[in-house]
């Protein structure tokens, strides 16, 4: 959600700054703006895309060796070029910011009693006209930004320049993400490392409440005592090769198809150790994971959807209780702690705002044995948990996530194996016919994937339609209900997903001609079952679109279209089943002309609450 980028070389910085915003578009935003030093602070603001800036840069021969920008995401005050980030005050310093300050209403008024005018609507702006306050007593920009943080409320990165220090800028960050890229004669800072990878792949994430200066010679870091302190230099993994389309259409396209060897790449190690012990999830796990007693899920959005497949898994194979709940509802409510629940969180940034304060309260309560699955490994959660396991996915570009979901289920079910081994309820055979089925996987998945011309066909009839209707029964249910959130995502068509036992319960009185009913039909215990309620749509007149495993004795009749996977993966299914409806949301959005990787109202990263 937003993106900041900020740049200071000998050289002319505007292509560095545009070039980042344009790999941070995935994020999600409705404007944009860049602001540089330049023997006067000028500032440039788009609610166009970041192309739209691009071209009104080179048209307005748009300089400067030092300067920050910004993709903006409304929060605070509508989609406007006055409300766009960078915000100035007293045209000499401006600001660029992520995430929302609470208290920017009172500190408003203080400001503006003190003559400071105000242009936006927004809450960043108190940020600019605050840290200029400061400036009469701070002797240095740092100085500065560290008093006018001390009273900002509610979560932020920042980044500032300042007229009268050119030859530095200054971030900061408290509950959002914020990295420094290294390079000789340069400096660089972003809320996301993809933005600088073109520049550099040496990087230091900045802790929680660090603030940082960026030079032509270096770098400096204080962290919340005003300490000066050394944060380690990572190496990034990313290359350019990595966000870039290549053959693909879109990103999301790209990324489904990556999803055999991002899985491979996940289960990498498991496979290679041969059985899934306590070691994967690093140093102290076997202590955590021995004697858990229940395991408590806390996610959103599409990973939340992985948890609740996730506890299927966790008390069938494990014998272990599972509990998931939405992040951004859990802290809300009173929870009755247990001291031996595993408290596990997954994100496919580590960055989700609900996740991190839900962890928060959790640890608040007394619980001491946490975990995060994520796919970024200097995130806030891996940061805050006591163990990790990373899914390796490589970047997600696309807003809608795809292989990010199919990773952590492989996590997830990793992190079954290895808790049923401590609960006594995994002997070595089945172990080894559990790990055959999982270095299968990459290539069932390879296999499903070819079905994309015919789920291309049904993607035209879908295109037409206002609503639909996704059923599953059992541990498919879960993935039912991703179906429908990929479809809602990016094709704007509305979507419910139901337990197809629930049908008669209310859903059924939806169903007629123009409602199309999707449903996943593998070859489980709970087929016949499931024949009965497709019977019920095709009685009231519904058309039915069925995936179907191989070995499914469900065949294409008037009003029933049905495309077949693989043979039945047994406890490995849903992540297979997901892939189809995956490429039925992409080719319907495709076919509707929706902007697919920037769905409207949307980011990928969602750091406020």
């Amino acid at each position: 959600m937003c993106g900041i980028v900020g740049a200071i070389a000998t050289h002319d910085i505007v292509p560095v700054l545009l070039d980042g915003l344009r790999r941070l578009e995935y994020r999600g935003y409705d404007s944009a703006g860049v602001a540089v030093l330049n023997g006067s602070l000028r500032r440039l603001r788009s609610t166009g895309r970041v192309a739209e800036l691009m071209r009104l840069a080179s048209e307005q021969r748009f300089t400067g060796n030092a300067g920050i920008a910004h993709t903006r995401w409304a929060t605070h005050g509508g989609v406007t070029e006055r409300n766009a980030h960078p915000h100035v005050s007293r045209d000499v310093l401006a600001v660029v910011h992520n995430g929302i300050i609470e208290n920017h209403e009172p500190l408003r008024a203080r400001l503006q009693a003190e003559g400071y005018a105000f242009a936006s609507d927004t809450d960043t702006e108190v940020i600019a006209h605050l840290i200029h306050s400061h400036l009469g007593g701070e002797r240095d920009l740092l100085g500065a930004t560290r008093a006018a943080i001390a009273e900002l409320e509610g979560a932020y990165a920042i980044g500032v320049a300042w007229l009268d220090e050119k030859s530095h800028l200054v971030c900061a960050r408290k509950g959002a993400p914020l990295c420094l890229g290294l390079q000789d004669g340069a400096g660089y800072f972003a809320s996301d490392a993809s933005a600088l990878i073109a520049v550099t792949r040496h990087m230091v994430y900045l802790d929680e409440g660090d603030v940082a200066e960026i030079s032509l010679t270096g770098h400096r870091i204080v962290d919340t005592t005003g300490a000066v302190v050394d944060r380690p230099v990572h190496e990034s993994q990313l290359s350019a090769d990595d966000v870039d389309l290549g053959q693909y259409s879109h990103y999301m396209q790209k990324e489904i198809f990556e999803q055999p060897g991002a899985v491979a790449n996940t289960l990498e190690h498991l496979v290679a150790l041969r059985s899934a012990t306590p070691a994967l999830f690093g140093e102290g796990a076997a202590e955590v994971l021995g004697g858990v007693s229940l395991v408590t899920v806390l996610a959103c959005g599409t990973s939340f959807h992985a948890g609740l497949v996730a506890r299927y898994w966790l008390e069938s194979i494990a014998g272990i209780p599972c509990n998931v709940e939405v992040a951004s509802e859990y802290r809300y409510r009173d929870t009755v702690p247990d001291p031996n629940a595993l408290v596990l969180t997954i994100s496919q940034s580590g960055e989700t705002a609900d996740t991190i304060a839900a962890l928060q309260h959790a640890k608040s309560l007394g619980h001491t044995r946490t975990l995060t699955i994520c796919n970024a490994a200097e995130s806030t959660l891996t940061r805050q948990s006591r163990l990790r396991l990373l899914t390796r996915a490589g970047p997600e570009i696309g807003v809608a996530s795809t292989k990010a979901f199919t990773t952590q289920l492989a996590a997830l079910f990793t992190l079954t194996l290895t808790l049923a081994r401590l609960n006594g309820r995994l002997d070595t055979r089945r172990e080894a016919e559990l790990l055959a089925q999982l270095r299968h996987l990459p290539a069932a998945l390879q296999h499903v994937l070819a079905v994309e011309p015919r789920v291309i066909a049904w993607a035209r009839r879908f295109a037409a339609k206002h609503h639909c209707l996704f059923l599953g029964r059992g541990i498919h249910y879960p993935i039912a209900l991703e179906g429908a959130l990929k479809l809602k995502e990016i094709s704007y068509i509305h979507a419910e997903a139901y337990p197809a036992g629930e049908l008669k319960h209310g859903p059924l009185a939806l169903v007629d001609e123009d409602m199309p009913v999707v449903a996943i039909a593998p070859n489980d215990a709970l087929v016949e079952k499931l024949k009965s309620n497709l019977q019920e749509v095709r009685a009231r007149g519904g058309e039915l679109y069925v995936f179907a495993d191989r070995d499914t004795k469900i065949e294409p009749s008037d009003g029933v279209h049905v495309i077949k996977l693989t043979d039945h993966a047994g406890w490995l299914s849903p992540i297979l089943h997901v892939l189809p409806l995956q490429l039925l949301a992409y080719h319907t959005a495709v076919a509707r002309g929706t902007d697919v990787d920037k769905p409207r109202n949307l980011a990928k990263s969602v750091t406020v609450e």
